[in-house]
Formats: C-alpha cells, sequence, structure tokens
C-alpha cells in the first residue's frame, strides 16, 4: 500500500522541521541564501553565475622570471626585477596601499614645489651614478633638494601629460629593492619607479632604462600599454624626464612587445641596451627596435642622441614586457 498524502498537520510539522534545519545552515543538503529580504533554497552558486556570484580572491602574484644580461660591468645582470633576474611583476591592485601610495605620490610633488630646506646637498656616494672614477661635482636642480633629504636615491622623475605617469624615479645598485617599496622606503606592493642600476646620468648612458609595475588600476606604469593605439601616441607622443641634475623632454620613437629571453637565445633585448659602444651597435638597435614597433612614429634617432626607455609587464605572453623607446629633443623642438 503506498505511502498515505500527510494531512495539514503533518505538513505543518515538516514545515516547522524545515524552518529549523533553515536557522541551522542546513536543509537537507541544499543551501539557504538570502536574495533581498527573501530566503531562497536552491543548490550552491556557481562562479560567474546569475544565481549569485562568490568574491574571488585576489590572484596572487605572479612569479616569473627576469632577464640576466651576460658577463659583468655595464650592462650585466644581477638579481633584479626589471634589468635581470626573477621578477615579481604582477597587475597588483591592492586597496589598502592604494590611499596611501596616493597621498604619499600627491605630497612629493607638493614638496617639489615648496621652498628649499637645505641650499646644499648631494645624491648617495658611492658607484651609484658613475662606474668609473669619483663622481664630478654636479649640482642639484633647486625642485629636487627636499626630495633628496628624503631619500638619496633620488634620480629624477618622470612624467607624462594627462596620464598618472608622473612620479620620482629612483636608483640602486639592487634592482629589486623598489619592485616592492615606496620612496619612503615603506613596504609598498606598488612598488617605486626606478632606473636601471647599470644606467649612469654623468656620463651619460647612452639609453636610460625605467621600470615600473604593470598596476590594473593604471598606477605606476599601468597606462603604459595604450600606447599600443597610434590614437593614444598621437595624443601623447612627449615624456618629460629630468634627472636630478637637468631637465629633459624625450619625444617617443618606438612602441614595441617584447619579453625575457633566455641568456642562450641570440636575439636582440631591450633591456642589455644601456650604452652604445659605437655608431654601428647604436644603429643595430635602431634597426631592431623599429623592426619591432607596432607603428611607424616618424621619429628616429642619431648616434650620439640621448635614448629613454620605459618597460613594464604585457600579459599577452609568457615573460611578456611592453616597452616605449623616446629620444631627448632640444627645447623649443
Amino acid at each position: 500500500m503506498g505511502r498515505p498524502e500527510p494531512g495539514g498537520r503533518e505538513r505543518a510539522d515538516r514545515a516547522a522541521r524545515a524552518g529549523r534545519a533553515g536557522r541551522s545552515g542546513k536543509a537537507g543538503g541544499a543551501v539557504l541564501r538570502k536574495k533581498g529580504s527573501q530566503a531562497v533554497r536552491g543548490e550552491m552558486p556557481r562562479p560567474g553565475t546569475d544565481r549569485g556570484r562568490l568574491r574571488r580572491r585576489t590572484a596572487r602574484p605572479w612569479r616569473g622570471s627576469w632577464p640576466r644580461s651576460s658577463g659583468s660591468g655595464r650592462g650585466a645582470g644581477s638579481s633584479s626585477c626589471w634589468g635581470a633576474a626573477p621578477w615579481r611583476c604582477a597587475a597588483w591592485d591592492i586597496s589598502r596601499y592604494d590611499y596611501r601610495t596616493r597621498s604619499a605620490y600627491d605630497a612629493l610633488s607638493e614638496l617639489k614645489e615648496k621652498p628649499v630646506i637645505a641650499p646644499s646637498v648631494t645624491p648617495d656616494p658611492g658607484p651609484l651614478y658613475t662606474l668609473d672614477g669619483e663622481a664630478e661635482p654636479r649640482e642639484v636642480l633647486d625642485e629636487y633638494k627636499n626630495l633628496l633629504l628624503k631619500n638619496r636615491k633620488l634620480i629624477g622623475w618622470v612624467k607624462i601629460d594627462d596620464t598618472y605617469i608622473d612620479y620620482p624615479v629612483m636608483q640602486t645598485t639592487d634592482n629589486e629593492y623598489y619592485l616592492d617599496h615606496n620612496m619612503n622606503q615603506e613596504y609598498d606592493k606598488n612598488g617605486t619607479i626606478f632606473m636601471d642600476k647599470d644606467c649612469n646620468v654623468l656620463e651619460p648612458s647612452t639609453n636610460y632604462i625605467l621600470y615600473g609595475h604593470h598596476m590594473r588600476n593604471g598606477r605606476m606604469f599601468g597606462q603604459l600599454d595604450q600606447y599600443k593605439d597610434k590614437s593614444f601616441y598621437e595624443k601623447h607622443p612627449v615624456i618629460e624626464f629630468d634627472t636630478i641634475y637637468e631637465k629633459g623632454t624625450y619625444e617617443i620613437m618606438y612602441v614595441f612587445r617584447s619579453k625575457v629571453y633566455k641568456e642562450t637565445e641570440i636575439v636582440f633585448k631591450y633591456y642589455q641596451f644601456i650604452e652604445a659602444n659605437g655608431e654601428q651597435e647604436f644603429d643595430s638597435a635602431m634597426e631592431e627596435m623599429a623592426a619591432l614597433s607596432l607603428y611607424d612614429t616618424g621619429v628616429t634617432a642619431q648616434y650620439g642622441d640621448q635614448l629613454l626607455t620605459l618597460s613594464t609587464c604585457d600579459y599577452q605572453e609568457t615573460d611578456g614586457r611592453f616597452v616605449v623607446v623616446a629620444k631627448r629633443i632640444s627645447e623649443g623642438q
């Protein structure tokens, strides 16, 4: 004989038991979740469906490899993010650092405009700014003297109008340090824009290479890859880069994607091009970058021109890099 249909009393008892189970977080293996003010019984929602989205944890930073130059001396590799070794580059977008970082850089920008606290200030001594012999005495620009008092590793300032790129540039003998430290030397996953340790602003080097994180929120060098569109370049063709000793304006020549290659691979490695040892080497590097460039800007360089390279991560391939190269132009040009 079949099971009889429960009467009204039995249905009420079952409803009460179901209610108690719901309050305890169980309902016959199903899940009760709230939708507005109503409790909805059903299966656990799957990520990406309309039945409720699970908050995803921020992805852990990718830990990939970074180039190592072969040999020693200028252009040689180090255990660095940008110039030569394992690099912890990630599209970090961690809000708890965001406000502090923005506020800190706003304060630094204001400090540039304030009266000079100390009329005479010098950078950190040592082989940082010159590789051979003693550094020549150079007068620091007034607008950077206050900043240099805060951190003697300051080497310059980079800015692209109408973008977030408006930051101090640091340089140390350790290309790893400013991956996760700000100018105040506090731990900060946004890091700081920094110049390759092998660049020399006193001689100067043929090519200054600056590195910065590709942040999802557009900070640091997070907007650099917008140069993939020629229309963005046409609106932002110029980069301002001052060393602490002199002001500079640079016109963009090449925009390209590259990657970190193995030491054994025989291929042009932009991150090793810091000093051209002659006109032939310079012209060869220009040909390589022109061939890689995503579009023709019409701008070229000759041996003896000062170059500036901005580099950040590119996630279209493993160990990818997005690169913008510019040459220095005279005032009024």
